[in-house]
């Protein structure tokens, strides 16, 4: 007995002695993606400030372009990287509350907590809970199984039944995280669980392809319509405003419909080409579906509530602007939903991955407001203006839609973007001779929907399908470069003559 306590106390020594080692070796190994960001934030900080611009904005720029290395990278969770960047530039104090104003400590605090009262990240915190009401009830379940029984024989045509049910939504819901988030979402989610595809177990045997075409159709859906998505109406105003050109809902879904078609159709095959679900057919789906909802019994009064509550959201959404902004109508259909017991407060304060987002998405919303605050963005656009001085029209009109595409890299919110960039992009143009405004102008404004598929906070949708977990964040940066090439290229290849042929 004495033998075998003395080779337990040995055995339990030189475990704990192992593990001491283990843990020093790993602490040693050079972590080059935690490196990498700061060096390449510092590089550009100590970089002379270009001219024309405030040495602050040259600083913020640093500490943005850090993250933006930090957030694609991922050596720490991103809502935390985020935060980090936020607090850096706050506690410098180098962000004024508007341009040219005077930085204090209480300014900058109020700068670095601006993005938690952004009404797009508190839209998508409630779309996950819309999606934990659809869990609760068994509506999602239900739904699910009714589309895999009529639709799940294939995955293929799952994916277009997804992006039909946004196509039907998008004239009439000015939010793509209310339709996408709020509503395909919560009912997307619950396929893949049907097959077994989860973000811990197998998520590309279904679930990283629906996850994916769900988003990328709503970004081609929110440019299809100019009620699609509310940037395009603040846009249309700009475009008024800044160059005296109107555009009709007619103008604007004609002179996008070739490019819509041709996305539209594409998107879930493209999908399924470059990022194959694993399960491609399933002649037994639709019979297990089957067996599956007879199981389930008729609908049940919980479920009769929750879609009560969700046709109120949607109608409120469509129509109800006028009284309710879509995140209150949210914020609404949330708290009854709690009075009715399909949520239970715990439910809300336990659902990590709503307040990770909820982190995330508004600290990023903070950092690139913060590039207009300090001028830098201004200072972008014109130095681009300047660029394309002497240049043929078309090259100039290739040029700046593009430009204007590919910017979007630097926001996380599409309403900043054209806040921040469309008056200038559009000054720019009217002064150049002979430049078909009303042309440019139409297909600057088409690519504010599809410009949302290039980053994971590039648009409403894009943290909510991020955040399921199903789609790595290697494949999601990926995946956005590839798609928002395509896009860009149909938009620059087919709209382009198309829009020029008709408004030149």
């Amino acid at each position: 007995m004495r033998n075998l306590l003395k080779f337990l106390v040995v055995d339990s020594d030189w475990r704990m002695m192992r593990q001491k080692r283990l843990y020093m070796e790993n602490s040693m190994k050079f972590d080059w993606k935690m490196v990498l960001p700061v060096i390449v934030g510092l590089v550009i900080w100590v970089i002379p400030v270009p001219e024309g611009l405030q040495p602050q904005a040259w600083s913020f720029f640093a500490i943005f372009a850090a993250v933006i290395v930090g957030l694609i990278l991922e050596p720490i969770p991103a809502a935390a990287v985020g935060l980090l960047g936020v607090t850096l530039a706050a506690s410098l104090q180098i962000v004024p509350h508007k341009f040219g104003v005077e930085i204090t400590p209480g300014t900058s605090l109020n700068w670095a907590l601006s993005g938690f009262s952004n009404g797009t990240v508190w839209l998508i915190f409630a779309a996950f809970m819309f999606a934990k009401g659809y869990d609760n009830t068994g509506l999602g379940k239900r739904i699910g199984l009714l589309l895999i029984k009529y639709l799940g024989k294939r995955t293929l045509g799952m994916g277009y039944a997804i992006s039909l049910a946004d196509l039907f939504l998008a004239p009439f819901t000015p939010s793509n995280t209310a339709r996408s988030g709020g509503t395909i979402y919560p009912i997307a989610r619950n396929i893949p669980m049907l097959y077994g595809s989860t973000p811990d177990n197998d998520p590309r045997k279904v679930g990283g392809y629906l996850m994916w075409t769900a988003l990328a159709a709503t970004c081609v859906t929110s440019s299809m319509f100019f009620t699609a998505l509310a940037p395009n109406l603040l846009a249309l105003s700009m475009v008024n405003e800044v160059a005296g050109v109107n555009i009709t809902w007619t103008e604007w879904f004609m002179g996008f419909l070739p490019v819509g078609v041709i996305l539209f159709l594409a998107t879930p095959l493209i999908a399924y080409i470059i990022y194959p679900p694993t399960q491609k057919v399933s002649e037994e789906a639709p019979l297990w579906a089957g067996r599956e909802l007879s199981k389930l019994g008729p609908i049940k009064g919980r479920e009769i509530l929750m879609i009560g509550l969700v046709l109120f959201a949607l109608v409120m959404w469509m129509v109800g602007s006028a009284y309710l902004s879509g995140t209150m109508v949210a914020l609404v259909v949330l708290s009854l939903m709690v009075l009715t017991g399909i949520l239970s407060w715990d439910d809300i304060i336990t659902n990590k991955q709503a307040w990770n987002v909820l982190v995330w998405f508004a600290t990023l919303v903070t950092l690139a407001g913060g590039l207009e605050k300090t001028g830098f963005l201004n200072w972008f656009a014109a130095n681009v203006a300047l660029m394309l001085e002497g240049l043929p029209v078309m090259t100039i009109i290739i040029s700046l839609v593009a430009l204007f595409f590919l910017s979007h890299y630097l926001f996380a919110s599409i309403t900043a973007h054209v806040t921040a960039l469309l008056p200038v992009f559009l000054a720019a143009a009217v002064a150049v001779p002979d430049m078909p405004i009303k042309g440019l102008a139409m297909l600057l404004c088409f690519t504010l929907g599809i410009m949302g598929i290039i980053t994971p906070f590039a648009t409403g949708p894009s943290p909510i399908y991020y955040g399921s977990g199903y789609i790595s964040r290697k494949a999601f940066w990926v995946l956005g470069l590839v798609f928002g090439l395509i896009y860009l290229g149909v938009l620059l290849g087919v709209g382009v003559p198309y829009v020029l042929g008709i408004h030149g």
